[in-house]
């Protein structure tokens, strides 16, 4: 993230004195919106962030970043600090400090920014907003998950340092669905990320609760991914949870996610394996 914090009082009064023709935010806007540089092609202006103002604040006053976000109460996903010196007038480094950070400035994942102004200083801080959220819906990412899935199952692979011949696609379940969605809601809502449930369960039983009788069942679970592409990625680079994705002994699957803005890594996946009896 980037943070320009400005001091209201400082910069009020340059603007009252006309030392503007634009306010900071403005003008770096104006780069956004116009750059000299290479930029893409969606890119919505940088909305003014009291909170990062504060934060931008503290880090001219020598406090790190992670600590002063904390204090401001922004909470980020991604922030990028640039701080500038130069012995020019206000208006002119504004100026040179868009031009010199366009390709940051332009970078559309930014979405908040807070400025500090100082005599012949800025420090400026970009940031996005920490906002989990999963684009499908739980039916559409539970079908897109079990097609990848069943992509994955379908070509030979090595799982750590184990092999596993193609297997047989899997078919979704409705009780395997409510058990990944009952253990996902648990993680979000609890903030914790583990097999073993916050009331001491582990997926066997969790599976029982939901009315599946099994032969064999297994489970895998992820955190802070946002798209149903990233959890599957993730399980196939984990050893352990690849070789429940790819183990003939399921035939049955069901998968769900579940998001609280309060917990630690936002969105919690959780998916259950089975072959009934």
């Amino acid at each position: 993230m980037k943070l320009f914090a400005q001091s209201g009082l400082l910069v009020s009064l340059l603007i009252a004195a006309g030392a503007f023709a634009q306010s900071p935010y403005e003008q770096i806007n104006r780069v956004r919106a116009d750059p000299p540089c290479p930029a893409p092609a969606v890119r919505e202006p940088l909305r003014r962030n009291e909170a990062l103002e504060r934060a931008a604040g503290l880090l001219a006053a020598g406090t790190d970043l992670d600590a002063s976000l904390k204090q401001a109460g922004y909470r980020a996903a991604r922030s990028s600090v640039v701080r500038m010196a130069s012995n020019v007038p206000p208006a002119e480094l504004i100026t040179m400090f868009a031009q010199r950070n366009c390709a940051l400035i332009v970078e559309p994942v930014f979405i908040d920014i807070g400025i500090h102004l100082q005599a012949g200083a800025i420090t400026a801080l970009l940031a996005q907003p920490f906002t989990p959220q999963v684009v499908q819906s739980q039916e559409d990412a539970g079908n897109n998950v079990l097609a990848l899935v069943n992509r994955a199952r379908a070509v030979a692979r090595r799982c750590g340092d184990k092999p596993f011949a193609a297997a047989k696609p899997l078919s979704r379940s409705a009780m395997l669905t409510l058990a990944a969605l009952s253990h996902a809601a648990d993680m979000a809502r609890n903030n914790y990320f583990s097999h073993d449930g916050r009331d001491g369960s582990n997926p066997a039983q969790r599976v029982e609760r939901a009315g599946y009788r099994y032969r064999a069942t297994g489970e895998n679970i992820a955190a802070g991914m946002n798209t149903a592409e990233l959890a599957v990625e993730t399980w196939i680079k984990s050893p352990q949870h690849c070789a429940n994705l790819m183990s003939p002994a399921f035939t049955e699957m069901g998968v769900a996610f579940a998001i609280d803005p309060r917990s630690q890594l936002g969105v919690y996946w959780s998916q259950s394996f089975g072959a009934p009896r």
